[in-house]
């Protein structure tokens, strides 16, 4: 516990409520990859008057607060959806302005992401992106292509259906028939290659999965917090993932059953 509170020295005041959780924290049951639907920012802006945009670029603050979180925890994959293929239905102005957003941060964080050992990887229908965006997302997959430490995954034009139905094309145009099993299938998602989310974390308080990684959350652990995206900063993640631990993850097994309650 010690390495872990030194990975957070000048990040975490001492006696913060920040490190009161990671004290509670075990190193070695951390999942292996965390993915957050990000919701919540629409409504942070007009709770304030602001328009919807506002709470798109508030919201940026809570990536980088939450990457940062997870770099120091060595958290091997994290996975943030930004951009759904329903999403393209909101106002134009709207839409472009998350592109922009989206530019922004890339050529901004890029040296951090490598300063971190991050390696970049966007996924989703990434051909129906403006061309600007594809170009930038390329850039910072090439740069960081070679890092380890980590992986931070951006779900953009992206649809859980469209992913599968993608995957199973590919089989097709690859000469594969039936019948096609899991593991093949799996590789020609657009995630190959990545363990399943153990953590699925969404903000905003609703019960939803919005078709994000519908294969791949079949056994994750939900964790919804009331609080809108925006506000979202490492406090909370901690919450979360003391929650993740305290859960038994069973995987269609029964419950272990201890010795003290044997006979009784």
């Amino acid at each position: 516990m010690v390495d872990l509170l030194k990975s957070f020295q000048g990040v975490v005041e001492p006696r913060s409520a920040e490190e009161v959780l990671l004290l509670r924290l075990d190193p070695d049951r951390l999942p292996r990859h965390v993915a957050v639907i990000m919701d919540g920012n629409g409504r942070w802006a007009c709770r304030r008057g602001l328009p919807r945009v506002e709470g798109h670029r508030a919201g940026i603050e809570a990536v980088r607060s939450i990457f940062e979180y997870s770099a120091r925890l060595e958290i091997p994959v994290l996975t943030l959806y930004a951009f759904s293929t329903e999403n393209w239905k909101r106002p134009p102005e709207e839409v472009n302005t998350l592109w922009r957003l989206l530019l922004n941060y890339l050529d901004q964080e890029l040296e951090r992401l490598c300063s971190h050992g991050v390696r970049f990887r966007p996924i989703g229908r990434l051909d129906g992106l403006p061309p600007d965006v594809r170009q930038a997302l390329s850039k910072a997959e090439e740069v960081t292509r070679l890092n380890r430490r980590m992986t931070l995954v951006v779900a953009l034009n992206y649809s859980g259906r469209l992913e599968i139905v993608d995957a199973v094309n590919r089989l097709l145009e690859a000469g594969f028939q039936a019948p096609i099993d899991k593991d093949t299938l799996e590789s020609r998602l657009y995630t190959a290659g990545l363990p399943d989310p153990d953590l699925l974390i969404r903000t905003g308080g609703e019960l939803r999965v919005s078709n994000f990684l519908l294969w791949q959350i079949a056994y994750a652990e939900f964790y919804v917090s009331e609080v809108l995206w925006p506000d979202f900063r490492g406090l909370h993640y901690l919450e979360a993932l003391i929650a993740f631990q305290q859960r038994e993850r069973r995987f269609g097994s029964i419950p272990k059953v201890s010795s003290s309650s044997i006979g009784s």
